[in-house]
């Protein structure tokens, strides 16, 4: 269990770093995490794919940003912001994975519950590819990463979060993730497509 005790802002990435543009979310916390310190009432978090148990840390936020992919049904890369009542729709339409199942379903047990955060703001990314397992972030996605943090640095901003500017790396144990797990280790450190066969195994797919 988390402290009862509200917190003002919650910046939540959400999304599984294993299949290439699903992990948008995940990646885009990571960076404002390791590029912006922040005043102790925002809580910077990677939602990876835990679902419902995420409803304690939305209840308890007054005020709601989340990075995710989200199918849009536009071209690879596009940007689509999404406000308040509008963010459950979208996070259950064309669904691509079981996460946004499981987010819908957490932004309504919060409002049963009557926590519900006062303001919501979704930055969703239209993903390319999400069927390469160990893959990356498509050059497409990539690409919009410091798009989309300036525009959550923004609302942050119109929200009177003022984040500053981090001047020294972050320690190892300072990281959202395993270092091991961030983005530039994980791309360094996955095999390539003619190494392991990232969509399945054609002994089991085609045997």
């Amino acid at each position: 269990m988390i402290d009862e005790q509200p917190f003002d802002v919650l910046v939540l990435g959400i999304g599984n770093v294993l299949w290439a543009d699903e992990g948008f979310g995940v990646r885009a916390v990571e960076a404002l995490h390791e590029q912006y310190e922040f005043p102790k009432q925002v809580r910077l978090m990677d939602g990876g794919t835990q679902g419902l148990y995420l409803v304690q840390y939305v209840q308890a936020a007054r005020r709601l940003l989340v990075f995710d992919a989200v199918d849009y049904g536009l071209a690879p890369g596009t940007i689509k912001l999404v406000r308040d009542d509008e963010v459950p729709r979208f996070m259950g339409a064309k669904k691509m994975s079981l996460h946004q199942t499981g987010f819908q379903e957490v932004l309504a047990s919060a409002a049963l519950t009557g926590r519900y955060p006062r303001e919501l703001l979704l930055i969703g990314v239209q993903p390319q590819q999400l069927e390469d397992y160990g893959g990356s972030l498509t050059p497409a996605v990539k690409g919009r990463m410091p798009e989309c943090l300036q525009f959550a640095l923004q609302q942050l901003k119109d929200w009177g979060v003022q984040p500053v500017p981090r001047t020294r790396p972050l320690a190892a144990d300072e990281h959202l993730n395993a270092h091991a797990l961030g983005l530039d280790a994980y791309e360094a450190g996955r095999p390539g497509a003619e190494e392991a066969c990232r969509i399945g195994d054609a002994r089991v797919l085609y045997g």
